[in-house]
């Protein structure tokens, strides 16, 4: 995989330092996290909260970065802020204040605003003509830092458009947050089309670690 991940960056020119690869380990037990881990993955993605905590608690030994990846209740806000030091799916007003800090002793959160590429609201993700106007709320919360934003490809059309259209929100937005330059988009199957578009975090889960295994 990381093979193919540098070959992507190498065709598009980029600096591979530029590129973060989350290995998305749901569904996965903690002790392939601590494998990957003596591997040398130092950045882990997990989507369900529940799943999330128990892991990161149980590997607080590692020093692991956790970025949280899936859709977040409202209700569940600050717990998944009390473990994930990256958000990858803020993606409404009601939830940028029910991550702010409490305390001037909370840690900042790294977050990034997740667009939804789709007409299914399903999926998750702010639309775009909503993207600054949330850029601003979070600029304005304490404890949020904003890096950029965060989209999924559609299942159908080709991603890299997709993708770039995700990069001209985020040129669009960056009047508003000079600073928010980074991307969170690409997944296994869709990394070198990410890459080619300006990806700074790729979201990786089976293309590393297998098939998931079964669950409940």
């Amino acid at each position: 995989m990381r093979a193919g991940i540098a070959d992507a960056v190498r065709l598009a020119g980029r600096d591979p330092g530029e590129i973060t690869t989350v290995v998305v380990t749901k569904f996965h037990p903690a002790s392939l996290i601590r494998e990957l881990a003596a591997l040398g993955v130092t950045d882990v993605g997990e989507s369900r909260h529940q799943e999330a905590q128990g892991k990161a608690a149980e590997l607080a030994d590692l020093n692991l970065t956790w970025h949280f990846i899936g859709q977040i209740q409202g209700k569940k806000a600050r717990q998944v802020r009390a473990y994930a030091d990256v958000i990858h799916s803020l993606d409404r007003a009601s939830l940028v204040g029910a991550l702010e800090a409490v305390d001037a002793d909370a840690p900042v959160r790294d977050c990034f605003i997740q667009v939804n590429l789709t007409d299914d609201p399903a999926r998750g993700g702010a639309l775009p003509g909503d993207v600054d106007t949330l850029a601003e709320q979070v600029l304005g919360t304490p404890g949020l830092c904003l890096l950029g934003l965060m989209a999924v490809a559609p299942r159908e059309g080709e991603p890299r458009r997709a993708f770039a259209a995700v990069r001209d929100l985020s040129v669009r937005m960056q009047a508003v947050a000079p600073a928010a330059t980074q991307l969170s988009i690409g997944m296994s199957q869709d990394y070198a089309a990410a890459v080619a578009e300006g990806a700074t975090h790729l979201r990786i889960g089976t293309a590393i670690t297998g098939i998931r295994p079964l669950h409940g």
